[in-house]
């Protein structure tokens, strides 16, 4: 059985009350939408610090949290991404102008340039991103905490 998304709202709503009180957040509101295929909870107002984590690691458990708690192991087409204070658009802005910037660099000096760690969804947005330029080529190295993403000139990597 696939997972309703009215059960996974509510589920995603009561874990981030939870886990606002639980930090605090006495001026956090909790908001949950319905976007395609995608559940977002977010907290909104006041300072998200806390919640946000150092380079977002604290959001990322969370949102780790919500898709175990929610699938349970059962198959959806559904997809989980918590939020708060717009951090997910700021970051994915940020690492798209890194991600322009390493392709310049590459494409300048002519050799392989390399981005921080991140998760590998903050990766895939960067191949992502990269993908359609058609003069860089990206892939990942490292092993997970460290993985990472690595922007060469296309024709450039053997």
């Amino acid at each position: 059985m696939s997972v309703d998304s009215t059960e996974a709202r509510d589920t995603i709503r009561e874990l981030l009350e939870t886990i606002s009180d639980a930090l605090g957040l006495e001026e956090a509101e909790v908001v949950v939408r319905e976007e395609d295929d995608t559940i977002v909870g977010a907290l909104e107002g006041g300072d998200m610090g806390l919640f946000i984590g150092r380079h977002g690691q604290t959001i990322d458990a969370v949102q780790h949290l919500a898709q175990r708690i929610v699938f349970r192991g059962r198959p959806s087409e559904l997809r989980i991404v918590i939020d708060a204070a717009g951090y997910r658009d700021r970051r994915a802005t940020a690492l798209r102008r890194q991600a322009d910037e390493a392709a310049d660099e590459a494409l300048r000096y002519g050799r392989e340039v390399a981005l921080d760690a991140m998760v590998a969804s903050e990766r895939k947005l960067v191949h992502e991103h990269l993908r359609d330029r058609g003069d860089v080529e990206t892939h990942s190295e490292g092993d997970e905490p460290d993985r990472h993403l690595v922007v060469s000139p296309a024709g450039g990597r053997e």
